[in-house]
């Protein structure tokens, strides 16, 4: 018998993740959908999924319970959830911000609880999670919930929880400061003459064709610069406009305030 995995919110992120372990092989009938917003229920249950719009005795042969609500709602979802939530089940929160000692007493104590930081990606099989657990999951616990992020891309388990501020503010927020690279590329393209869809494909295009080569190469990121870049070339030029203006250091003073920003969320 395979596991039955409850989500508590079926939005953008649980349908993700749905949608990578239905395409490894697991049925319809291992899932189930806590969402009380009436049109998300609606449109996951016309797919065939089992939905409610309250948690209650569905939850209680869970393996794995999957907390996907917003981070200012999870507080009331946990409240609802603990009352029908098996001890043996493993609890994965999905929420940003919300530290483990809190999911756990929202929860009444309940002790197999992983921290996940998934991003935007995982929607196309290509995510980056960051996963943390508590001492009371062993390697039955971890195994499970590595195995949902497994579907929507690569995990990456941290050594402290504290390191999930950090998951976030590289990977978690890191394809918004791509996507913002990629929109002044494509300015630039336009500026250059382009057509705005044409600019689009050109900027896009870059990018992943970039990411793929960096993938699968072994070589540090500085090096790939180094061999695309010929001294006093087109490159260089705009490589050297970008050091003199401190693209570099800006990018990676971003990503502190991102982090910074993910503690003292976690700090309320």
């Amino acid at each position: 018998m395979r596991e039955k995995i409850v989500f508590i919110g079926g939005g953008n992120m649980a349908s993700a993740i749905i949608d990578g372990l239905l395409g490894q092989g697991r049925a319809l009938e291992d899932f189930l959908v806590v969402e009380p917003y009436a049109p998300t229920r609606e449109a996951l249950a016309a797919r065939g999924l089992a939905c409610v719009e309250l948690p209650g005795p569905g939850l209680g042969d869970a393996a794995l319970c999957v907390l996907a609500t917003k981070p200012q709602v999870l507080r009331e979802a946990c409240a609802q959830v603990r009352r029908h939530l098996p001890a043996e089940a493993v609890v994965v929160s999905i929420a940003a911000g919300v530290e483990l000692a809190a999911l756990s007493d929202w929860l009444g104590g309940h002790a197999r609880i992983v921290r996940a930081m998934p991003n935007t990606p995982a929607k196309v099989g290509l995510g980056m999670t960051g996963l943390y657990a508590t001492p009371a999951c062993g390697p039955r616990e971890r195994a499970l919930a590595d195995a949902l992020f497994a579907a929507v891309g690569e995990r990456i388990w941290t050594a402290s929880e504290a390191m999930i501020d950090a998951v976030t503010a590289v990977t978690g927020s890191g394809p918004g400061y791509v996507f913002h690279f990629m929109a002044a590329l494509e300015q630039g393209a336009v500026e250059l003459g382009f057509a705005p869809a044409e600019a689009r494909r050109l900027a896009v295009s870059a990018f992943r064709g970039a990411a793929a080569l960096a993938a699968a190469e072994d070589a540090a990121l500085s090096e790939l610069q180094d061999r695309v870049t010929s001294k006093g070339g087109t490159t260089h030029a705009a490589l050297s406009h970008m050091r003199e203006a401190g693209v570099a250091e800006a990018i990676a003073r971003a990503v502190h305030c991102a982090r910074r920003r993910a503690r003292e969320l976690a700090a309320g």
